[in-house]
């Protein structure tokens, strides 16, 4: 058997345009690390494939040697899922964009992130609207019901997705569209990998001629003040008005900003704010485009866990306000993502199954020392308990890292399940893509 390994191994070597790293190999250390300095993965062998022909190419090695695939796109990798033993394809190399501005597409290769996304479409005054930070994977946020800074305007980020290319447990390039593999297209909204390969999407644009936002940095003990704010704003504003309120570190104590942003122009960003901005603040900054909500980089410890909230009454304010007292790390942070508009009008037959929530609640804790994981991971734990009473079972996928089979089923949608099963077990029978939110074959 080693003998069988050691020959397709050096055969894949010389036929990737890509590269290919194994145990040993100089820079596999590099290739396998992830942002989240919790996870320590060791996958059997890395292929960084150049184009679709190396992951088709890597696919049959692995179903050769049975080793089960796992999939890095081009993001964060933040879950850091455990590849131990797996072909890991690595498709960051495969970040073009292709904008079709009179169509209102782009074609996104499955390895393109957000920032990749942005540059291509922001010259032609469109955009789709996909996470928060530009180093977040396209084709992870939307493959896994993801949100996006836009979606109470122009829905959530599976709504977008016209249309994908992917490569199945059987090496086998397959196109699923509205026309071609419908039932697998509607899988691949809010199902993730559990399919295939994405090498490349295809992606629905909005037109976005005047984004604006304004950030508002609050002091210490005025978030309960602010986010009550906010939630009137939202509340009493247009689908095209969104943001996040967030709890941030600081010293001597925690403070409270507020993001909003409008696709309507500036001038009736800051009429709409107007009740944020005359609160008292210590600094208001307009602009556009809006500002990234970035993750904290590569090297850090990091947990973190979504609710999905019913209702924001006063009593649910208070409860995310105090949360904020013990933000476990300089990393750390606790945000209020409002829903609504056009998330709850959109597509209700795709799987993402927290349309009708009003709010998600996302703690995210990211800390230094390994000392630090018990109480980091009890904080989002305790976050979490603490809004409950105003909790939906629906939650993004893309917000909760590995939390058991019942949180998957409610991030696909207990209704949407058997209908995936079947899907998989056409496009995968063996699981062979187990290492996501695993949907097993009927």
């Amino acid at each position: 058997m080693a003998s069988k390994a050691h020959t397709a191994l050096a055969a894949l070597r010389a036929e990737l345009a890509g590269e290919v790293f194994a145990p040993g190999d100089p820079g596999y250390d590099g290739a396998r690390a992830v942002p989240n300095a919790r996870t320590d993965r060791r996958p059997a062998v890395i292929a960084r494939c150049a184009h679709v022909t190396d992951v088709v190419r890597a696919v049959r090695f692995a179903r050769e040697l049975d080793l089960p695939v796992a999939v890095r796109g081009g993001g964060l990798g933040l879950a850091g899922t455990r590849v131990d033993g797996a072909l890991e394809v690595d498709l960051r190399r495969m970040h073009g964009v292709t904008v079709d501005p009179a169509a209102g597409t782009a074609r996104v290769g499955g390895g393109a992130t957000v920032g990749h996304l942005d540059r291509a479409t922001r010259p032609y005054g469109l955009a789709a609207s996909v996470a928060r930070d530009p180093g977040v994977g396209v084709a992870g946020c939307l493959l896994g019901g993801g949100t996006g800074p836009l979606d109470r305007a122009v829905g959530p980020a599976a709504d977008q997705l016209a249309g994908v290319e992917l490569v199945t447990a059987d090496a086998e390039r397959v196109r699923a569209d509205a026309g071609e593999n419908p039932e697998l297209l509607w899988a691949l909204h809010g199902g993730g990998g559990n399919f295939g390969i994405a090498t490349a999407l295809t992606l629905t644009l909005h037109e976005l001629p005047r984004p604006a936002a304004v950030v508002v940095r609050y002091g210490p003990g005025s978030g309960p003040a602010a986010v009550r704010a906010f939630r009137e704003v939202v509340g009493a504003g247009p689908g095209e008005l969104g943001g996040a309120a967030l709890c941030l570190p600081g010293r001597p104590a925690p403070r409270c900003a507020v993001l909003v942003t409008y696709t309507g122009g500036e001038e009736g960003l800051r009429a709409l704010a107007g009740p944020l901005t005359a609160l008292p603040h210590e600094a208001a900054v307009c602009g556009a485009p809006a500002p990234a909500v970035p993750y904290p980089p590569g090297g850090m410890r990091a947990h973190w866990s979504a609710r999905c909230l019913t209702a924001l009454p006063d009593a649910a304010v208070d409860a995310f306000c105090a949360l904020a007292a013990d933000l476990p790390g300089p990393g750390s942070r606790l945000m209020l993502l409002p829903l609504g508009a056009a998330v709850a009008a959109g597509a209700a037959g795709h799987p993402p199954p927290y349309r009708h929530a009003a709010w998600i609640m996302h703690p995210f804790a990211c800390w230094p020392d390994p000392a630090g994981d018990e109480r980091a991971l009890a904080w989002v734990r305790e976050a979490c308990a603490g809004v409950r009473p105003w909790s939906a079972d629906a939650v993004p996928l893309t917000l909760i890292g590995d939390e058991g089979p019942e949180r998957i089923r409610a991030g696909l949608g207990e209704g949407n399940l058997l209908r995936l099963e079947k899907v998989k077990r056409r496009y995968d029978p063996d699981n062979v893509f187990r290492f996501n939110h695993n949907v097993r074959p009927l």
